[in-house]
């Protein structure tokens, strides 16, 4: 057995900001090229621009584009914000309810 009795905060939060921004990047992926088929279709005639509520390919859609960076920045920001909270409220409670116990099995 196991007991996790504090967790490094900077080190959880690094931890978190990492899982995060892996996040955002898949998530500004979809987005970009998500609006770039909607735009494509739309200009191609195939989709009602009024209903899709865009006008087609434009600097609009370059700017989708600008997700990819934007968007695994913001998320790893929140992730490592979160990071800090989570690690500081285990550690405070860690403090209070001696840690946290695992059962782990070592295989060879």
């Amino acid at each position: 057995m196991i007991k996790i009795s504090r967790l490094g905060v900077f080190s959880f939060a690094r931890f978190q900001a990492l899982l995060a921004g892996l996040l955002g990047l898949l998530a500004g992926v979809l987005h970009s090229f998500g609006g770039l088929v909607i735009d494509a279709l739309v200009t191609a005639g195939i989709l009602d621009a009024a209903a899709m509520s865009t006008s087609g390919l434009s600097k609009g859609t370059l700017l989708a584009f600008g997700a990819l960076l934007g968007m695994p920045v913001l998320f790893a920001l929140g992730g490592f914000i979160v990071g800090i909270l989570g690690a500081w409220v285990f550690n405070v409670f860690a403090m209070r309810f001696q840690g946290l116990r695992l059962d782990v099995t070592l295989v060879q």
